[in-house]
């Protein structure tokens, strides 16, 4: 049995689409990680319930809702991100995603900001 061993496009820049890969892998990670603090606030505040007013309920319904929506970004951007990266690596025309990843920055800060007022007000 005779294997085809011709070379494509991808074999040529095998490092930059391995570390393409691994980089995807770690906005999957990010993003898992945003979620689960999207849960984990919201499991919190079902166990504090008793304790809080009603627009303590809301905003922290909000905060967990908007980690999990934004965790869920980040797995779109991130995707988005590795597709474009391929394609550009492969045509050597390479352009970082600034935009995106500053906005994405910004939204986790807001974000994280968020939990860390509400923690320190509810203890």
């Amino acid at each position: 049995m005779k294997l085809d061993l011709e070379k494509t496009v991808d074999s040529q820049y095998i490092q930059q689409h391995l570390a393409n890969e691994r980089t995807f892998l770690a906005w999957i990670r990010t993003a898992i990680t945003v979620i689960g603090i999207g849960f984990l606030v919201t499991n919190f505040h079902y166990y504090r319930s008793e304790n809080l007013s009603g627009a303590e309920h809301q905003l922290i319904t909000a905060i967990g809702i908007l980690s999990i929506l934004f965790g869920i970004a980040t797995i779109l951007v991130g995707t988005r991100s590795y597709l474009k990266k391929v394609h550009t690596i492969n045509s050597q025309q390479f352009k970082s995603a600034k935009m995106s990843l500053v906005a994405l920055a910004f939204g986790m800060v807001f974000i994280f900001t968020l939990i860390l007022i509400v923690s320190y007000f509810l203890f």
